[in-house]
């Protein structure tokens, strides 16, 4: 658990914007307030390269000479996803029971928010991973950069292997480890 020292405090919100390029970006507190300041060193330092903006965030802040800006990001969860038809956008089967799937370590192959898509391996497996702009941004990514460490749900599509979610590769770091040594 983190440790909020006394000038600092924690603050829930959402994402106004981020850019990935700019290396910054801006949370929009839930309990109202200026913005504050998000910037990539503490978002890399939580395991992300990006977010997507509307993404929930729960970060500490300090105030500074030029406002509030975050020292520390606690927890990102995707924003809600608004379907007009019922479709289900990843192409992954409706039944898939995902959050039964281990996310495993991979690393980004390359990734083009133009096109759509991308592809990752995991690690020790030469087989590449589809990853659709949409699982991107449900798993609260905004984009993803070659060689780019993060964790993955795979399964297999009707054209190969798919990414179900992303998340951080600390969470599949943590998973590989616990499975390999039960109880730590």
């Amino acid at each position: 658990m983190t440790q909020v020292q006394p000038e600092h405090r924690r603050v829930q919100g959402h994402v106004k914007w981020f850019d990935p390029a700019k290396g910054f970006g801006f949370i929009v507190a839930q309990d109202g307030g200026p913005d504050i300041l998000l910037h990539a060193n503490a978002l890399r330092n939580f395991g992300q390269g990006s977010v997507c903006d509307e993404a929930g965030i729960e970060v500490v802040v300090q105030e500074t000479p030029r406002g509030l800006q975050t020292v520390e990001v606690l927890w990102i969860t995707p924003p809600p996803m608004v379907l007009a038809n019922g479709d289900n956008e990843s192409g992954a089967p409706d039944d898939a029971p995902e959050s039964d799937l281990p996310f495993l370590p991979a690393r980004v192959k390359w990734f083009d928010k133009v096109k759509g898509f991308g592809f990752a391996n995991t690690f020790g497996s030469a087989e590449d991973i589809f990853i659709h702009m949409e699982v991107l941004r449900r798993s609260g990514f905004a984009d993803l950069q070659p060689g780019e460490a993060i964790g993955l749900r795979v399964t297999d599509g009707d054209r190969g292997k798919m990414a179900l979610s992303i998340g951080p590769w600390e969470a599949a770091l943590k998973q590989v480890t616990e499975a390999a040594v039960p109880g730590l």
